[in-house]
């Protein structure tokens, strides 16, 4: 298991360098960060003036190296649109941002385990159909449109919930509805084929012969092997409940780190841009050890693949 964790450690390490190399390199695609920042009518002096204070004129190693630096000090430079420093930013943001994922993947758990577990239990039959559709479904469907038809629905029409806004928690149940509905069908898939497999292994045919009723069999021993890869997998889901936050905090008018990248990609806002990258893609890499870990901690035989 130790040697099976470093693996995937060093793994991870690998991933989240190449990834702060890819967030630094996204300052100079739009060509010279100098001239970009300046704005149009600046003359060469300026744009001169600005390429030393920033520290455009040096190697782009050396540039990576202090930006990296700075970065893991919780550095992150000042907001070219905002005026503060980018960290204030994040940290005022971010716990709206955190709470819509956590009330996201608590519904994806919700909708993903039962329609899971029932569609195992009467395979093949309506339950079954009715569970896999409605995950293609949430899978197919574009969250802002979902986001809108539920504004029209609950908000406008029956006046039940707040358009926009994260004042209360009120303002976070649509939101986390459409997050949770797009996150749920991989883990209902999960769930749905861990139950098959439960239900038709030799302790579950033991405990049928031994007589018990089916609900015994079903959550007394086969829910608790299949239930497990499923909330190791949440780990990842959640990751993507946190990236695809950038249109469902725009749609409902969040004030998260969603809602921010939008703000800061239309204004060209680089440090914020670059830091919000940072961090999104961290989280991610960082979850996906965690799921890899715990899963080869569940199974023992994924240690040696």
């Amino acid at each position: 298991m130790l040697r099976f964790t470093l693996r995937r450690l060093a793994i991870a390490a690998l991933v989240a360098f190449v990834v702060s190399a890819i967030s630094f390199g996204l300052m100079f695609l739009a060509g010279d960060p100098a001239t970009a920042i300046a704005g149009e009518g600046a003359t060469q002096a300026d744009i001169d003036v600005i390429r030393r204070s920033m520290g455009f004129d040096r190697p782009i190693p050396v540039q990576y190296l202090g930006w990296m630096g700075n970065a893991l000090q919780g550095n992150f430079g000042d907001s070219f649109y905002f005026s503060r420093p980018v960290v204030d930013l994040l940290a005022e943001r971010f716990p709206a941002t955190l709470k819509l994922g956590g009330l996201a993947i608590v519904v994806a758990l919700v909708l993903s385990i039962p329609l899971g577990m029932l569609a195992a239990a009467r395979q093949n039959r309506w339950p079954d159909r009715l569970a896999l559709t409605l995950g293609t479904v949430g899978q197919a469907t574009p969250s802002f449109w979902l986001g809108l038809m539920l504004i029209w629905l609950f908000a406008v029409k029956l006046r039940w919930l707040p358009v926009s806004g994260s004042q209360s928690w009120a303002h976070f149940i649509m939101p986390a509805l459409v997050l949770g509905y797009y996150a749920a069908p991989s883990m209902l898939r999960l769930c749905r084929a861990g139950m098959i497999e439960a239900l038709a292994s030799d302790y579950v045919r033991t405990a049928r012969a031994k007589g018990l009723l089916p609900r015994q069999v079903l959550f007394g021993h086969a829910i608790r092997n299949a239930i497990l890869p499923v909330i190791s997998v949440a780990a990842v889901e959640f990751g993507f409940i946190l990236g695809g936050s950038v249109v469902v905090e725009s749609v409902f008018g969040i004030r998260g780190i969603g809602l921010l990248a939008w703000e800061s990609i239309g204004r060209n806002d680089f440090p914020t841009i670059q830091a919000i990258i940072l961090i999104y893609a961290m989280l991610y890499v960082w979850l996906t050890f965690l799921a890899d870990v715990i899963n080869a901690w569940l199974d023992p035989r994924i240690r040696v693949s």
